[in-house]
């Protein structure tokens, strides 16, 4: 089974959303690099059990995405972000500075 690493992603936004088995097993398959049958003795149940599991969970956490859209804004945000900084960087204006901390503050925050 290929890995999509956007999973990690939307893991981080969504997990809590998911059920305990299903972010665990996710969890240990992308984060952790566990194989299905690692996964499958660590958490006490069938390696096929772990494989739908995963494919469970990442189905969801698609579905959450299409739905709510988090992980979509905050990249559409950041990229914003990083234009702003670029043309600070080269502006030379009074509040300049100032609006650079602001943008600092707000990359934190997301």
């Amino acid at each position: 089974m290929a890995k999509d690493l956007n999973v990690t992603v939307l893991l981080d936004a969504y997990g809590q959303l998911l059920t305990d088995k299903q972010r665990g097993a996710i969890d240990l398959y992308y984060n952790e690099d566990f194989s299905l049958a690692e996964i499958a003795e660590e958490i006490g149940i069938s390696r096929q059990g772990v494989l739908a599991s995963i494919k469970q969970g990442e189905k969801h956490l698609d579905e959450y995405e299409e739905k709510l859209g988090v992980v979509s804004r905050f990249r559409s945000i950041s990229k914003k972000i990083t234009e702003i900084e670029t043309i600070m960087d080269s502006a030379d204006f009074e509040g300049a500075d100032k609006v650079k901390r602001l943008l600092t503050d707000i990359k934190t925050e997301i």
